[in-house]
């Protein structure tokens, strides 16, 4: 028999592997996260309920009701409110045509989509200023980055209606008691003014005459910006251009302010001091969207990065006239939840046994009538609030045990057939292995004292 070629093996080998590679996958599909998205597991939850319950007690105590918006919008809403030579509207939005051709973005920011149900549904008819809460996923498609994902989600607060200064001495105050409820330590609030419609044309002339020498040394984000949106350019991250350079050399927007915009500043820092909250002033900070005037703000933690800021936001006083409506000021900030429980995690914050997850009991049962006296046990310990789970009916005891320390419970009920004909379980501290029999009827009050009750 003649042998073939070893290059006409090889060759039929690599096609018959690749066939039979095509085979597997086809009838073994794998479905993958998208990329910059995440999976809350269940063993992150308990931070992320810390985030959020901190966050509504917050609210609640500053008198800022919930409101929910859909979360896809027209997309003309962020394009007028954010900006069309923004990288969000640009780059960033998740924007389609629905079935009837009608073009809608996926939620690409909190604020707008508040301010379009605001003018929608007649809230300016309301004692003013309207104080409103949200949660809501964000979707903006950018460079994933630690704390920085395609979708996040985010805590956000305005405050429509009010353009005295103190109303941003609130919202601030507001964020700032939120993320000292949460533990975080080593924060820094930064404040800046960017001016407003009146005094904010002339600095930017000065701001683009202070740049136009350099462009050629500055990203080309920033060359676009310097026609299009030039404040921008003191928002820049890069350090692979001279843009932090021309940043810190650039004209501060503080000798620029108009008289107005000078008090407004001049008043929120002394509401700010009286109200006992450190702050950085920062001329070179602003923020990312084009309805901002006067206030910006960010609290920022220790760790630099795309993760830096916590938590920000400002004055919009302009944005609900571009929507549409009367000129109307407003203020507000927003907090992703994802950076947050980052911080979280990042400095061990104690998150409070209560939010753990921990098991207060499992009824273990050997038997068929045991089982089902088992089944109505654990449905009355979760009856009296308790974190009960039935262990697997048929399993051997030392596996249902071994269950039991698996899942960290700090008690176990144990029953069988003397317990079922005494009306009884027997009750094992698992943490001391303290024991005693106790009446089936009892057993949830004497969980729920404690180890006082073994």
């Amino acid at each position: 028999m003649r042998r073939l070629p070893l290059r006409c093996t090889y060759r039929t080998l690599c096609w018959l592997c690749y066939f039979v590679s095509k085979i597997v996958s086809e009838d073994s599909v794998q479905f993958r996260l998208p990329r910059g998205t995440q999976d809350i597991l269940p063993e992150d939850q308990p931070y992320w309920q810390l985030v959020t319950s901190t966050a509504q007690e917050m609210a609640r105590r500053f008198a800022y009701d919930r409101i929910d918006t859909p979360v896809f919008e027209q997309a003309g809403l962020f394009e007028r409110g954010v900006g069309e030579g923004t990288d969000i509207v640009e780059k960033e939005t998740y924007t389609f045509p629905d079935r009837s051709n009608e073009m809608m973005t996926l939620r690409a920011e909190g604020t707008a989509p508040v301010c379009r149900a605001y003018l929608e549904h007649g809230m300016s008819n309301m004692p003013q200023p309207v104080r409103m809460h949200y949660f809501c996923p964000i979707f903006r498609y950018e460079r994933p980055q630690a704390g920085r994902f395609r979708q996040h989600n985010q805590f956000g607060v305005e405050a429509i209606g009010d353009g005295d200064p103190s109303v941003d001495a609130e919202v601030i105050d507001l964020g700032w008691r939120f993320t000292e409820a949460l533990g975080l330590k080593g924060l820094t609030l930064v404040i800046n003014s960017i001016g407003d419609p009146e005094c904010r044309p002339k600095y930017l002339e000065t701001l683009k005459a202070a740049y136009k020498p350099y462009l050629e040394k500055v990203c080309p984000d920033c060359r676009m910006r310097f026609e299009r949106n030039p404040l921008r350019m003191l928002d820049c991250k890069r350090t692979d251009f001279a843009c932090q350079e021309h940043i810190a050399a650039a004209p501060q927007m503080a000798d620029y302010l108009c008289d107005g915009c000078a008090d407004h500043f001049a008043k929120l820092q002394g509401y700010l001091t009286s109200l006992g909250i450190p702050f950085q002033v920062n001329s070179s900070l602003v923020r990312g969207l084009d309805y901002y005037t006067r206030t910006v703000f960010e609290i920022q933690p220790p760790e630099e990065g795309a993760q830096s800021t916590v938590l920000g936001g400002g004055r919009y006083d302009g944005l609900i006239e571009q929507l549409g409506g009367r000129s109307t000021p407003g203020v507000g900030f927003g907090s992703g939840l994802e950076r947050l429980v980052l911080n979280v995690k990042r400095q061990s914050v104690d998150i409070g046994e209560n939010l753990v997850g921990v098991v207060d009991a499992v009824v273990v049962s050997m038997g068929d009538a045991a089982a089902s006296v088992a089944v109505k046990l654990a449905s009355q310990l979760r009856n009296s609030g308790l974190r009960a789970v039935l262990a697997q009916p048929g399993r051997s005891l030392r596996g249902q045990m071994r269950h039991a320390t698996a899942l960290g419970a700090r008690y176990t009920l144990v029953i069988g057939d003397t317990e079922v004909e005494a009306g009884t379980a027997q009750l094992k501290d698992m943490a001391t292995g303290d024991q005693r029999q106790v009446p089936l009827e009892e057993a949830a009050s004497v969980i729920c004292k404690g180890s006082d009750g073994i």
